[in-house]
């Protein structure tokens, strides 16, 4: 629309608003315009949808609102405070699981804002991404809440990310990825920032959001199994909803990207992305030795060692790649609706209904 303008410069109390001969209105965004990355049509323009699943996954993902404050504490509190209540091996656990997601979440949220919704050029994907920040936001807020809550050292637990190994690790690996989308001179637009974007979305959906956490769920969902921790475990309930539709998000993205780019499938990167993995597991798996030594609630090492490669052969079959491991029994079956990325049926061998906003988990 031309710009509008009164004659005379406003002065003359008759003056009338004109309109001159508009420019030419730019041409309408087909669907057909939209694209994954690299996308010249307007980034604004959310109708019509193209992605049908990015959208779907937004509206599940508002469907799904909690809030960390909504869940009661008081029995983990008391719990926590009671000497006979968990053993030195358990609280040893819980604590290096939550110093690990308090800063994972953190990490996992300015991967988004920072870096892969500048470089994600369409629209009903960064809404997806636009809830999935506000998520990892929640999962951040659920942390502080629960060490608050336990009254645990803030210090000890945000600080882990630096002082212990297995921590530091896992962190350092992702911070690899996010300081190269994070660059403000980083862009995609030729096969190698493409195909680095793309590694990042591995490392992130894949390995950070598919793997990484999963050694924590199981231990702390085991707690809540046999009656401890109630409010921890519903908590992480709750978290591993939201990382089920960040992971499903992560992987159509990928599969996306791969379709309308073939050419960054190039037998190299597929074999990068398989290292990738390989090396995620033995950082999983040193995690997993760290935080329960002994072995505790009937799980030992042996069995993560199992579970996390049957999780991670899992992860690249759902990009179309060929397994590392060739794994394929999960030790803890009660996990295997999640690890399905099928909803948590059956999930403490009884149901759990959908939720909705400012609702709790129900249970028939």
């Amino acid at each position: 629309m031309g710009n509008l303008q009164w004659d005379n410069g406003g002065k003359n109390k008759n003056s009338v608003l004109t309109n001159p001969s508009p420019a030419p209105a730019p041409r309408r965004v087909k669907v057909d315009d939209k694209r994954i990355i690299n996308c010249r049509a307007d980034v604004n323009q959310l109708m019509p949808i193209k992605y049908r699943w990015a959208w779907e996954r937004y509206i599940a993902g508002c469907a799904n609102h909690w809030m960390p404050t909504e869940i009661n504490m008081q029995r983990d509190i008391e719990q926590w405070r009671d000497a006979d209540a968990l053993t030195a091996d358990e609280r040893h656990m819980l604590k290096r699981n939550f110093g690990f997601f308090a800063t994972a979440e953190s990490l996992a949220a300015n991967n988004i804002l920072l870096g892969t919704y500048r470089l994600i050029t369409n629209p009903e994907c960064r809404q997806y991404l636009l809830r999935q920040a506000f998520e990892e936001a929640v999962h951040v807020h659920a942390y502080q809440y629960i060490v608050e809550s336990l009254g645990l050292d803030e210090g000890e637990i945000f600080n882990m990310y630096m002082e212990v190994p297995c921590v530091h690790d896992k962190d350092a690996f992702c911070l690899e990825y996010i300081d190269t989308l994070t660059n403000p001179a980083f862009a995609t637009g030729t096969p190698e920032t493409d195909r680095q974007l793309l590694k990042s979305l591995v490392a992130f959906a894949m390995i950070m959001e598919g793997l990484f956490f999963y050694v924590g769920f199981v231990q702390v969902l085991a707690l809540g199994r046999q009656n401890k921790m109630p409010g921890c475990s519903e908590q992480v309930q709750y978290i591993l909803r939201d990382e089920s539709l960040h992971l499903n998000f992560g992987i159509d993205v990928i599969n996306q990207i791969k379709l309308e780019n073939p050419h960054l499938w190039t037998a190299e990167f597929r074999e990068e992305a398989r290292a990738m993995m390989k090396a995620a597991v033995e950082l999983e798996f040193r995690y997993a030795k760290e935080t329960m030594p002994r072995g505790v609630l009937g799980l030992n090492c042996k069995m993560f060692e199992q579970f996390l490669r049957f999780v991670a052969d899992r992860r690249l079959a759902q990009i179309g790649l060929e397994p590392v491991f060739n794994e394929t029994r999960n030790p803890f079956p009660w996990m295997g609706e999640v690890i399905d990325l099928k909803k948590e049926k059956n999930f403490f061998e009884t149901r759990v209904v959908e939720y909705q906003t400012g609702g709790k988990l129900n249970w028939e």
